[in-house]
């Protein structure tokens, strides 16, 4: 009875602080509305390849960034275990995998680049 109380309490000061979390980014988003004139930042397909480029290379390099740290983490604190080892193995993979492709992606947008005979 008592560990339901204390989750009870728990759960309800959760609650609290997500209705706390927002109100304070719906008072912040409505005294700050202003118009907002959208201004195309592209003006040529040559610098929309190359936003493309630099999007993948990012998201590629944090995707695998982020399957390295796991992976280190599963060996670090389950090192001992085969099946935690063989799991560690498959998320360097990927991230090897995400690093190859966020290093290709030049080459990617250099081939659509001379397909649509944009130089």
């Amino acid at each position: 009875m008592r560990l339901n109380r204390s989750i009870r309490n728990s759960s309800q000061v959760l609650i609290l602080i997500e209705l706390v979390i927002l109100l304070l980014v719906v008072t912040t988003s409505t005294a700050s509305a202003q118009t907002v004139h959208v201004v195309a930042l592209a003006s040529t397909l040559n610098e929309v390849l190359t936003n493309i480029r630099n999007w993948i290379i990012g998201i590629a390099a944090a995707i695998a960034t982020v399957c390295f740290s796991i992976g280190g983490l599963r060996l670090l604190i389950n090192g001992s275990e085969p099946g935690e080892v063989d799991k560690a193995k498959a998320s360097f993979k990927s991230g090897g995998v995400g690093f190859a492709i966020a290093m290709l992606a030049p080459l990617v947008v250099a081939i659509l680049k001379t397909l649509i005979g944009d130089r």
